[in-house]
């Protein structure tokens, strides 16, 4: 997916489900909150609280993902998005899910976030600046 087209969720969601090969959506849903040890330093972090993945058409809009998501998680600031392209017109599975959505998880931790697409509350695209 070409992500200088991409401004917001529905745009995401527009272009997943145009992409030559079925696609499985990974999204890891993360707060803001000070780094372990550093409250009262000023500093954030981005923690991943909630992992999930689906099928693009199975999403049917952002405020029907953030509605799903207040089961698991009240509150959230960012949404990192990836994505798994199927094969021969076969969609990955949650199985083969699990191992890229653990990768997308450690790389969230080390702050290696620049390969992610990054929503905020709003379904708007945004852009973070690793710190």
């Amino acid at each position: 997916m070409d992500e200088t087209t991409i401004r917001t969720f529905a745009g995401l969601l527009a272009a997943a489900r145009m992409q030559p090969e079925p696609q499985r959506l990974l999204f890891v849903f993360a707060v803001a909150e000070p780094p372990p040890g550093e409250v009262g330093s000023g500093r954030v972090a981005l923690t991943p609280r909630v992992c999930v993945d689906k099928l693009a058409t199975e999403v049917v809009s952002f405020e029907a993902l953030r509605t799903e998501s207040r089961a698991s998680i009240p509150h959230w600031d960012i949404l990192f998005v990836a994505a798994l392209d199927g094969r021969a017109g076969i969609a990955p599975n949650s199985d083969e899910a699990a191992a890229p959505l653990r990768m997308m998880l450690e790389s969230i931790r080390a702050g290696r976030i620049s390969n992610f697409l990054t929503i905020d509350h709003d379904g708007e695209l945004v852009r973070l600046e690793p710190g």
